[in-house]
């Protein structure tokens, strides 16, 4: 299999399962109006579209963007569920628009550098994501994403520098803890993912994704029986049929197909 045919298959282990149904009735956009008539969309129709699935988000915020480009917070959930999407150039150019309107805007400063991250790109998110550290020094989400454009871009101690960080404002958390795994996996050093990842899952609030990551690990170290009792207990049964077959072709072999699970892994929670 070809490394970029590998990095698409992690980034299936790492998302299958995610998708769900969204938690209210799906949310029919109004009718189209003349230009004159539109209006922006009231509280309760924004909530409702916060619990939707990516695609329903992203055309409804970046509608809203385009009626009003000076909404920071259509334009920062557009780019997010952009980035959702897998479209990474369209997600960092939309957080950029609401950069250009509101160059202070920390929200938009960390979802540009998820964007970029995302998109093997690190380099042109770190002014950003620095920016959102010098602004808010107490939120651990800009060191964490720091942490993963600088590990991108090779600058292993300030990457450690920035995680030892997140950690110090957030201890145990279980994204940045998975975000340094994930880094450890990119450098064919499992024997230091594993336990930073079971550490990781054993938290509180660890998230689908992080379990899934711990799986992979598993899996790909040769423990597949651990790592079948994981997906089966966390996807449906066709998802985790896939992501075993994907695990048993590779076990005993991690490195190349791993280094967008790097870019993907980095994002979660920050």
């Amino acid at each position: 299999m070809s490394r970029t045919s590998a990095r698409i298959a992690t980034i299936g282990l790492l998302l299958a399962g995610l998708a769900s149904p969204a938690l209210a009735d799906p949310v029919v956009p109004p009718a189209a109006a003349a230009p004159s008539e539109r209006q922006p969309a009231t509280a309760d129709v924004r909530a409702a579209y916060d619990r939707a699935d990516p695609l329903s988000r992203q055309i409804f915020w970046t509608d809203q963007a385009e009626l009003n480009p000076m909404d920071p917070v259509a334009g920062v959930k557009a780019a997010q569920a952009l980035r959702e999407l897998g479209r990474f150039d369209q997600a960092a150019e939309m957080a950029g628009k609401v950069l250009l309107v509101q160059p202070a805007n920390v929200e938009a400063m960390l979802e540009a550098g998820r964007a970029h991250i995302a998109r093997g790109q690190a380099f042109y998110g770190i002014a950003a994501l620095e920016g959102a550290r010098n602004a808010r020094p107490d939120d651990w989400r800009a060191w964490s994403l720091l942490g993963a454009a600088y590990e991108q871009v090779r600058r292993a101690d300030d990457a450690r520098a920035a995680w030892a960080q997140a950690l110090a404002l957030s201890p145990d958390n279980p994204d940045v803890l998975s975000n340094m795994a994930i880094s450890a996996m990119t450098r064919g050093d499992t024997a230091g993912a594993e336990p930073l990842l079971r550490r990781a899952a054993a938290q509180p609030g660890a998230s689908l994704k992080v379990r899934l990551n711990l799986a992979m690990v598993l899996g790909l170290t040769g423990n597949l029986a651990e790592a079948e009792q994981m997906l089966r207990r966390d996807l449906p049964p066709e998802a985790a049929d896939r992501n075993l077959a994907w695990l048993r072709e590779r076990a005993g072999g991690v490195g190349a197909g791993v280094d967008q699970a790097r870019t993907w892994g980095s994002l979660q929670g920050g």
